[in-house]
């Protein structure tokens, strides 16, 4: 038999304090099956980088990348955080100096062009002519995209095009999704020819790989918790796969690498020296106090307002981490503050409907809730910030003003929120509302800091 073998990462979000584990085993591994006479592919299925880390926000994600040539990667395909958490020009020369390629076959320019530095699929042949074709796809997120100037086009649609061209010119197909574990069981169904799924994106476990009719589906969780292994056996005479295999590897459970800590440590600090910029001088400290009123957060939620001139604006409290002492303020001191990857947004609701809302954030609920995924970085949500709304809490009715007059329930009004509340389950009303209008590529922290120099420079 022939073996191949495939080791594949999945949705790192910058959590290095396991990337040294990560990098001597694969690198111990393909010099073993190497040596085995064996072939070896490396494959990551994208998040890769996230912007809450200092090394990946002060490289713009080009430290990122400089990891993967390191560690020998073969081939990459883009998340949602490298593919809309940066600004077109960034995702565009985010892998100049890559020793791989990057699969993204539902990526396009806005004139239906293919960025130069993405190819839709290789196919790699090993010294005996097994031909293995291996596709790239991510996140369908077309609105967002084409906010930022490019184009995705539906993975579905996507990867039957790709499957017609390499169908007679493979004998094996591979795919690296970035789409979930709902679209690769969909594909599998659908496309029988695609003989393994790396999946990601939803942050699913398969510690032995699962079968999805002749399809096997794998993938690593989140946070470099595991790396996983696909081994295929072919029958050398008829080039037909025999056997194929998945099991993933506790990196907890892997050897110590000497002085782990250090480089780990060494990225973070790192990325705060090029982050290290002074944006601003503050006279005074600026509290923030998640279960009361607080200078921190409302100028946030004034900036939003400002920002995205609409006519009021509300916001969590917990969406800034920590008070800043007065004096010198970094770029650095702004991420660690508001690391999330959150975007202003307009949405437009009747007075009736703002008014339902408004009475939502007066649950008590909220202060202590916690919150995962929906892009937020913190903790809990905290009290709720307005900006342009007045209200008497506590009377039956909850009397409410925008601009200092009385809602009218008929009217359409624009307010300015964080992008996370149009996603989930956290205010319905705003997730189907109809008009919505995301403000990219700048977050939040952006926002802070142009309104911290308004008010201080």
């Amino acid at each position: 038999m022939e073996t191949i073998h495939i080791y594949h990462t999945n949705d790192l979000h910058s959590h290095f304090e396991h990337w040294p584990r990560i990098d001597q085993l694969l690198k111990e591994r393909r010099h073993w099956h190497e040596q085995a006479g064996d072939e070896v592919f490396i494959f990551d299925i994208g998040d890769h980088m996230d912007r809450w880390h200092p090394f990946s926000e002060g490289t713009r994600g080009k430290g990122n990348c400089q990891l993967l040539n390191e560690s020998g990667y073969d081939a990459v395909t883009i998340g949602n955080n490298e593919g809309i958490t940066l600004s077109y020009d960034e995702l565009d020369n985010l892998y100049n100096e890559r020793n791989f390629h990057v699969l993204a076959a539902n990526l396009y320019k806005q004139d239906d062009s293919r960025p130069d530095w993405a190819s839709p699929f290789h196919v790699y042949t090993t010294k005996n002519g097994i031909r293995l074709g291996v596709i790239g796809l991510t996140a369908y997120y077309g609105h967002f995209y084409n906010l930022l100037g490019w184009k995705v086009t539906d993975p579905l649609e996507e990867i039957k095009l790709q499957i017609d061209q390499l169908k007679d010119k493979t004998d094996a197909i591979v795919l690296l999704s970035h789409l979930g574990i709902h679209d690769d069981e969909e594909i599998a169904k659908r496309f029988p020819e695609v003989d393994v799924i790396l999946g990601g994106h939803t942050h699913h476990i398969f510690h032995n790989g699962r079968l999805e009719g002749e399809t096997l589906l794998a993938a690593g969780g989140k946070h470099g918790q595991y790396i996983g292994h696909i081994t295929i056996e072919f029958n050398p005479e008829t080039g037909v796969i025999a056997q194929k295999r998945a099991v993933l590897y506790d990196v907890l459970e892997l050897s110590p690498v000497p002085k782990e800590q250090a480089v780990t440590e060494q990225l973070y600090d790192d990325g705060k020296t090029l982050l290290n910029e002074t944006v601003v001088t503050i006279p005074e400290t600026l509290e923030v106090d998640h279960f009361g009123n607080s200078a921190l957060p409302r100028l946030l939620c004034q900036a939003m307002l400002e920002w995205c001139n609409a006519d009021c604006a509300f916001l969590n409290a917990g969406l800034i981490l920590k008070s800043l002492p007065k004096g010198p303020v970094t770029k650095y001191d702004l991420l660690t503050i508001c690391p999330h990857p959150i975007n202003p947004c307009i949405v437009e609701l009747s007075g009736r409907e703002l008014i339902e809302i408004m009475k939502e954030t007066f649950e008590p609920k909220w202060p202590h809730l916690q919150v995962k995924g929906l892009g937020f970085r913190g903790t809990v949500m905290g009290i709720f910030i307005y900006e342009g709304i007045e209200f008497t809490p506590g009377s039956h009715d909850h009397q409410m003003w925008v601009n200092e007059k009385p809602i009218d329930p008929s009217f359409n009004y624009k307010i300015a929120v964080p992008d996370m509340y149009t996603f989930g389950r956290l205010f319905p009303s705003i997730r189907r509302a109809e008009h919505k209008n995301y403000l990219f590529p700048d977050f939040l922290r952006d926002l802070l800091e142009w309104e911290l120099k308004k008010a201080f420079e």
